[in-house]
């Protein structure tokens, strides 16, 4: 399903990008007819394919327990602007904690009882507003799946119960990005942070306060 799932969102960035282009190209031919201010409402910094990386906190929590640790990913999207101030698109994305996250807790018995978390993949929609040119403050939502593992231990070490698992989720968050105005290879750098909040089926949760630095290019 999460293969299925965000190879989707890979079409869709790519047929919402063939379609913005294609807008953009007619933009650009009809110009001639339009006065300076209609020209601007594409915002040619935060317009196109965006790919950043992603670094900061992690929190995994679970059975009333949390870890902390740091934490790294990165994502891809397509940013479409509407009048120069809506900035808008999809995005898909990947991320891990350092070495992943384990919380045990002791069960009947004396047993211990550990949940460990791998990757985590997701699929979201990105909507944004531009305060100025360079600065936009942002709010998504959209899909996670997280790979899992629980373990239970006898009070001797033995391993009772080994399950390695696949759950999937809602995320929600919301940051800023700013345009740093210099192109490195004709793509503008930008930088930002974000906050994300996913919920996972299986009443596991995570939380990510993230720095991010990237490009968007056409």
């Amino acid at each position: 399903m999460r293969k299925a799932l965000l190879s989707a969102v890979a079409f869709g960035l790519v047929a919402f990008g063939a379609q913005a282009a294609s807008a953009q190209d007619t933009t650009v031919t009809d110009t001639s007819t339009q006065d300076s201010s209609s020209a601007t409402d594409n915002n040619p910094t935060f317009r196109g394919f965006r790919v950043e990386g992603n670094a900061g906190g992690d929190r995994f929590q679970s059975q009333g327990r949390h870890r902390d640790k740091f934490g790294y990913g990165a994502t891809v999207g397509f940013d479409g602007v509407i009048a120069n101030k809506i900035v808008v698109g999809p995005e898909a994305s990947y991320w891990r904690a350092n070495e992943w996250s384990e919380n045990c807790s002791r069960g009947g018995g004396n047993s211990q009882i550990c949940q460990k978390s791998f990757e985590e993949y997701g699929a979201a929609v990105r909507a944004g507003y531009l305060v100025t040119p360079n600065f936009l403050v942002y709010g998504k939502g959209g899909y996670v799946n997280n790979q899992q593992r629980k373990r239970i231990d006898s009070p001797t070490g033995q391993n009772i119960v080994y399950d390695r698992f696949s759950t999937d989720g809602y995320q929600l968050g919301g940051g800023f990005e700013y345009s740093l105005g210099k192109d490195v290879m004709k793509m503008p750098l930008f930088v930002g942070a974000q906050y994300v909040f996913s919920q996972y089926n299986d009443h596991t949760s995570r939380q990510r306060v993230m720095g991010t630095i990237g490009f968007h290019f056409k």
